[in-house]
């Protein structure tokens, strides 16, 4: 382990961590209605500083309730949510494991509304809706972008507080961040609109604003998009930022103060190339229902995961636009980045294998993997490692089902064949989160 290069600590600017696996930002519906975390929570972060990882990036933490993506996510919105939080920091730090919360608001992109926002249009960057549930969306005003701008601030002044050791703005995958920076969705024609360095203004005042108020001694990183692929799925749709543009942005936001930049792509999720694998259509179709009144679009996508040969047509489409690559898929994009910024790159996708993630960091594409769907499947990934093997013996499968089924089911992975078909186990082990309980 002393020679593995997994296992060298990583140094950021004010924070390190104790190797170069990082457990990725995961949803999952753990929380209370009315944004409070729950236990559930507290137990689903600590499995995985227990497993060995190095940090933990949290599941979406929205800045607000309007900017949740569901319901029963736990929010940053308040100073009273600070002790919730200040606990499962201290919970994952009794395993020497970092916390960084991922701060968000989903703008346009909501999963499901929930009965708080149920009669609110989401606030969008842009004037669009999302092309895939349609949901009514209402573009920002001034007012409401500095609003918002001040909500993210607030939030990581609150992290810090709460003795965390650092939080991610979310600026990838079809989120507000995203939505501002994105040539393909951003139609906006004031100051943060049209040029990039307009559509990233949002972006760098968050960032900027966070400095001010928390310091220039605490972690602050950002999630990006190297590819928006905005037209993966509807090929009429325009293509949005490209490598270069977000290559410029790593820039910018490293000028602003960043201390991190995080790799991922696609400009929407989920996307064929995020994450990439399966398209898990038998498990969408048990949790779509949940949203066909709640968008001008979702009657279509049910009907069309419900019937045979659309079924077979949506399969299609994911499958020709989707990459061969699967674990690694954004390692490329990543070492372009890594070469134009002089601070530590995380790259998201697909890693599950001990002698790729080597080869990712060896050849310099990366400084740490962050990695969601294999640690669902094994949370003990790290441990696995570090006891020489190179892959679990029953690894993830990338069938997504985990993705498929998160709406409506407590986050873990269903894919039966991982428990040699015995059903009881899998969900012995889905549910294992609410053990123990609070009382």
């Amino acid at each position: 382990m002393d020679e593995d290069i997994i296992f060298t600590p990583l140094s950021f600017r004010s924070l390190t961590i104790k190797n170069r696996v990082v457990r990725s930002s995961m949803s999952g519906r753990f929380d209370n209605y009315d944004g409070s975390g729950s236990y559930a929570r507290i137990n689903w972060e600590e499995k995985f500083a227990r497993g060995g990882v190095g940090a933990i990036i949290s599941a979406f933490v929205p800045v607000s309730l309007q900017g949740s993506h569901m319901p029963n996510f736990a929010v940053m919105d308040a100073d009273d949510k600070i002790p919730f939080w200040r606990e499962v920091g201290r919970r994952v730090h009794e395993y020497d494991c970092k916390f960084i919360m991922q701060l968000n608001h989903c703008g346009r992109q909501q999963d499901m509304r929930g009965v708080l926002n149920w009669e609110r249009k989401a606030l969008g960057a842009g004037s669009k809706p999302d092309p895939l549930n349609g949901f009514p969306v209402t573009m920002m005003t001034h007012a409401q972008v500095q609003e918002v701008i001040q909500q993210f601030i607030d939030a990581a002044r609150r992290a810090r507080e709460a003795g965390l050791d650092g939080v991610e703005l979310h600026g990838a995958n079809g989120y507000l961040i995203n939505q501002f920076l994105s040539s393909a969705i951003n139609d906006r024609v004031d100051e943060y609109g049209g040029p990039l360095r307009n559509r990233a203004r949002f972006l760098l005042q968050i960032i900027s604003g966070i400095r001010e108020q928390v310091g220039e001694d605490w972690h602050l990183q950002v999630k990006l998009n190297a590819l928006d692929m905005n037209n993966a799925l509807l090929p009429w749709l325009p293509e949005g930022n490209t490598l270069d543009d977000a290559i410029q942005v790593a820039r910018w936001a490293e000028e602003e103060g960043v201390d991190s930049i995080h790799v991922s792509s696609g400009s929407a999720f989920p996307h064929p190339n995020n994450p990439p694998g399966d398209l898990p259509v038998e498990a969408l179709q048990r949790t779509i229902d949940t949203i066909i009144s709640e968008g001008s679009r979702t009657l279509q996508t049910y009907l069309a995961l419900r019937f045979p040969p659309t079924r077979e047509g949506l399969k299609f489409l994911w499958n020709r636009a989707r990459s061969e690559i699967v674990e690694g898929i954004n390692a490329g994009y990543s070492r372009e980045i890594k070469k134009a910024v002089s601070v530590p790159v995380l790259c998201t996708g697909g890693f599950q294998q001990a002698h790729v993630i080597r080869m990712v960091l060896e050849d310099g594409a990366c400084d740490a993997v962050a990695i969601a769907r294999p640690l669902i499947a094994n949370n003990d990934l790290v441990q696995i490692y570090a006891a020489g093997k190179n892959l679990p013996e029953r690894p993830c499968t990338y069938c997504n089902k985990c993705l498929g089924l998160a709406a409506e089911n407590p986050l873990g992975c269903y894919e039966l064949d991982r428990y040699d078909g015995d059903y009881e186990a899998m969900m012995a082990d889905v549910m294992s989160v609410y053990q123990p309980a609070p009382w």
